[in-house]
């Protein structure tokens, strides 16, 4: 065994000092072993054990790529039905490197677990040198590393087909690899499982694009029909203007652009079609090929499918509202709560996607402000996941729920020793977890003092000083911060640092409370869908007027309680009006008296906003203001009320 390690070691240093003692090395192996060698100084002799994540910080990467793994999961096992019995495993990783979902015979669990490649164990190039997941990291191609290919001569016996899977920016998502830690001795006998990688990879990328512009239009195409349905067609995605919203790397590779010469043009500048074509042959599943040529002439196969509107329900005959649940996922999406999707109607919240949008890839920090339950930390998370940090780690830590003892440790981390009770092993800090990435401090002004001064001090040195440890460990991150409190007063009685305050608000947003945005009622119905849990639901108008009408002083968190409640407390899929809490339901009464008292108040309200227009001149946003209401509120009492736009003067 010593001297099969030392023939291997003496083997990957000679090619490292140029003696090329196996010709036939494929060159991205060689380039990994020097790297490995020259950047991150690791011997190939030298036995290590691999590094694994506490489970607790497994599932926060997993919590993070929740979506993906639900998704992607359906291709991993549909693609272990196809080699089960083999040996092999089929494992997802996230763009560091750590196993975050094992797919494999159970009877393997054993013997892949003492080999390292187990649920959060980390395989990058820097810690295991030379291997099939963390060298697709680097060279971002699919590759094999087979047996004395790995540089360390303890994964010898391993052989690892990887693909890199991108998402619709070309930024690197995860990787899907199939292993064996018994290897055949041919490698030839691998190109077949790296196919099958690089091909599951694709599959993955076109459901992640599909799901994640599913509201938009997306052209498929390909040169030959036959790659339509192996996954390597080009994608692109377009909204109503024709103009291009994102493009796949095989659709840039076909028409031979850069992604900057594709995004962001219109649809036209690149093909010899116009939008008007569109219609006949989109569809949501489309079927049939047909023809398009680009602007050089040549001729693809494609297929077109159909925006995907989202519907937030429609009066029926009954009295009731229908909510459509969301179209069932594809695969990997978009965050469901996108910028885009976050914006909505409402004019504060459209203006805060937008200046969001500008700065995120920036050095400028973001101070959100607003009531509790406005979805800070929700907003936090769609900035992210548009900027290019996207697939980094996100961090978020409310400073108001942690202990005012345990917030230094929580936050900074600490060494063994560092005070009573401290883990051997120590602990990494919510700061050097999101480094990196993204660091959402919430509740803010809840931070006590000295802690904003360690804070501060991490913001202008970037490092951070583990308790108990005396060696700076650099950190690169971007925060975003939220409070519900105002900051400024805080300054003033002392209880917040104003060089922290100014160094944390590059830029402040205020997210509108929910009583004032003019989307409350598209909200009530995205979020009535999605609390239905995919089930078809209904609401009465009753019931629907109620929650539109209240206050909620506990904003979006307290809608979405009370509807989680309702779905779970109607029958026959209907929110009826006693699902509701009596405070926003209002005082029961027996059904006669609510016969007349609801009879009344329909009569007064009707008179009260007729009266109103007439004063107003019609004017609905001036009618609107004076009620204290939106405009789509508005709009909608009219209509109950039967006030048809005969009634409207005619100029």
């Amino acid at each position: 065994m010593f001297e099969k390690t030392a023939a291997h070691a003496e083997q990957v240093v000679s090619v490292v000092q140029g003696v090329k003692l196996r010709p036939s090395i494929e060159t991205r192996i060689a380039r990994s072993w020097h790297r490995c060698v020259e950047r991150h100084g690791l011997d190939p002799a030298h036995s290590h054990q691999t590094q694994v994540l506490e489970p607790i910080y497994l599932r926060e990467r997993q919590e993070r790529l929740d979506d993906f793994l639900e998704i992607a999961g359906i291709e991993t096992n549909s693609l272990y039905q196809r080699i089960a019995g083999s040996g092999f495993a089929v494992i997802l990783t996230d763009n560091d490197g750590v196993i975050v979902n094992w797919t494999g015979d159970a009877s393997l669990n054993r013997s892949f677990k003492q080999s390292g490649l187990s649920l959060g164990a980390v395989w990058d190039e820097k810690n295991e040198g030379t291997n099939g997941i963390g060298t697709a990291l680097i060279e971002r191609r699919a590759l094999t590393v087979h047996c004395d290919e790995h540089f360390r001569s303890s994964h010898t016996k391993l052989t690892c087909s990887a693909a890199p899977i991108f998402d619709h920016r070309g930024q690197l998502l995860a990787v899907l690899d199939i292993s064996s830690v018994s290897s055949p001795d041919s490698r030839q006998s691998q190109l077949h499982t790296l196919a099958l990688a690089a091909l599951s990879a694709r599959l993955i990328e076109r459901c992640c694009f599909l799901k994640a512009f599913r509201e938009h239009w997306v052209l498929r195409f390909h040169r030959r029909s036959e790659f339509m349905v192996q996954g390597e067609e080009g994608l692109l995605a377009f909204d109503d203007d024709g103009r291009i919203l994102a493009a796949n790397q095989s659709a840039l590779e076909q028409l031979l652009r850069s992604r900057d010469q594709v995004v962001g043009q219109r649809f036209d500048a690149l093909f010899a079609a116009g939008l008007d074509a569109f219609p006949g042959h989109a569809h949501c599943r489309p079927e049939t090929l047909w023809p398009i040529r680009d602007e050089s002439g040549n001729r693809y196969f494609s297929l077109l499918h159909r925006a995907e509107r989202r519907q937030f329900g429609s009066p029926t005959r009954s009295g009731t509202i229908e909510i459509k649940p969301p179209p069932p996922p594809l695969s990997l999406p978009s965050p469901a709560w996108s910028l885009e999707v976050l914006s909505g109607k409402d004019p504060q919240m459209a203006h805060n996607a937008r200046c969001a949008q500008r700065v995120m890839n920036k050095r400028v920090n973001i101070l959100l402000t607003g009531e509790t339950g406005t979805g800070k930390e929700v907003f936090t998370k769609a900035v992210h996941d548009a900027s290019a940090r996207a697939g980094k780690p996100f961090v978020a830590v409310n400073c108001a729920a942690i202990p005012e003892n345990l917030i230094e440790s929580e936050l900074f981390g600490y060494k063994y020793g560092a005070f009573t009770g401290a883990r051997h092993e120590g602990r990494r800090g919510k700061i050097l977890q999101a480094n990196g990435g993204t660091l959402f401090l919430d509740e803010i002004g809840d931070m006590p003092l000295p802690l904003q001064t360690r804070l501060l001090r991490v913001l202008e040195d970037k490092e951070v000083t583990p308790l108990g440890g005396d060696t700076p460990v650099p950190v690169e991150l971007y925060l975003i911060s939220a409070t519900h409190r105002n900051l400024r007063e805080r300054v003033e009685s002392g209880a917040f640092r104003e060089d922290l305050y100014y160094r944390l608000n590059g830029l402040e947003l205020k997210l509108p409370a929910l009583r004032e945005r003019d989307d409350r009622s598209l909200l009530i119905c995205d979020l009535l869908a999605e609390e239905s849990e995919g089930a078809s639901v209904s609401i009465t108008e009753e019931a629907f007027e109620a929650l539109d009408g209240y206050a909620w002083p506990g904003n979006i968190r307290q809608l979405r309680n009370v509807l989680r409640a309702a779905v779970a407390l109607c029958e026959d899929h209907v929110v009826r009006i006693e699902d509701l809490p009596a405070e926003i339901a209002g005082p029961m009464m027996p059904s006669g008296a609510v016969r007349d008292a609801v009879g009344g108040f329909v009569q007064a309200e009707r008179e009260a906003l007729l009266g109103e227009l007439d004063r107003q001149s019609w004017n609905i946003t001036n009618t609107a203001a004076r009620l204290g209401v939106s405009r789509n509120t508005l709009y909608r009492k009219m209509r109950k009320h039967g006030i048809q736009p005969r009634e409207y003067p005619v100029p």
